[in-house]
């Protein structure tokens, strides 16, 4: 069945006062994705200009729709991150802008590789992406117990438009190009480029708040490491696969209830996911 990609307000309405540490039941995990933050503002521009550059080349009128919508998608996601990123600078973590330049830096390196690299590198990204989303929504309740609702729910929406347009980035780079090897070469340049700047950022925050080479820190880091290679790993594997295809990918059930539940009137500031309740049910 044809999946629908939908355009959508994805604002929230971050405090001023934002904690950075938004999980104080682990601190690792969120200092991690506040890492992961920070690759977004250049990560996502990348990936839709590189679709852009990949128009030209197909012909197919669904997908030239597809990418339409998930370039629309994720302008709205880095826009989000942006505000974010500021905030967490501004809030404790100055250290951050060091590391966002050497991000921005790097993408514009990759910017001037060729367009199967590109593309591979954006199809290997999103691949990644999937084992986050199975990872995050299905452990929302253990991952984001009693966690800020603000950042918590913008995660949560965040997997759940990753879900919807997952299949976006493996067609726009079997269209252009379809070669197995450029493509499993893809997976791991797409994966741990985005995972090293995002372990930057968590281990820079970790330092500045005495944590780094504390036990709870090192046990912090061990458990975080070994959730990451339990979850995504699989994704990974299966995406070296030579008949890889993310439409087998069985997205999670929290995912198909939030999709179904919300409202037909795209609310301007997204409604807040409830993280002191034990289901955290959908929050419509």
């Amino acid at each position: 069945m044809k999946r629908n990609i939908v355009l959508r307000a994805f604002s929230f309405d971050f405090p001023n006062d934002l904690n950075p540490k938004w999980n104080t039941n682990n601190p690792v995990f969120a200092h991690f994705f506040n890492g992961v933050s920070l690759t977004m503002p250049y990560l996502e521009p990348y990936l839709c200009r590189t679709n852009d550059e990949a128009r030209k080349l197909i012909q197919d009128p669904e997908l030239l729709h597809d990418i339409k919508q998930f370039n629309g998608q994720e302008y709205r996601h880095h826009e989000c991150h942006k505000r974010l990123n500021v905030l967490l600078n501004k809030n404790g973590y100055p250290e951050f802008k060091e590391i966002e330049d050497k991000i921005r830096y790097s993408y514009q390196k990759l910017s001037g590789r060729s367009l199967p690299v590109k593309l591979a590198y954006s199809a290997g990204f999103e691949t990644m992406t999937q084992g986050f989303t199975k990872w995050l929504l299905g452990k929302r309740t253990k991952l984001f117990k009693n966690a800020c609702p603000y950042i918590s729910s913008f995660w949560l929406m965040h997997m759940i438009e990753e879900a919807e347009h997952k299949t976006v980035a493996f067609d726009v780079y079997m269209a252009c190009s379809g070669s197995y090897f450029t493509r499993a070469l893809g997976v791991f340049h797409g994966s741990f480029h985005v995972l090293g700047y995002s372990f930057a950022g968590m281990l820079a925050a970790m330092k500045k708040d005495g944590l780094l080479w504390t036990l709870k820190g090192q046990l912090g880091i061990a458990s975080l490491v070994g959730s990451i290679i339990w979850n995504i790993g699989p994704y990974f594997l299966n995406a070296l696969l030579p008949w890889h295809d993310p439409r087998n990918s069985k997205d999670p059930q929290w995912f198909s209830e939030w999709v179904e539940a919300y409202p037909p009137c795209d609310p301007q500031k997204q409604p807040l996911v409830d993280t002191s309740d034990p289901l955290m049910p959908i929050p419509f």
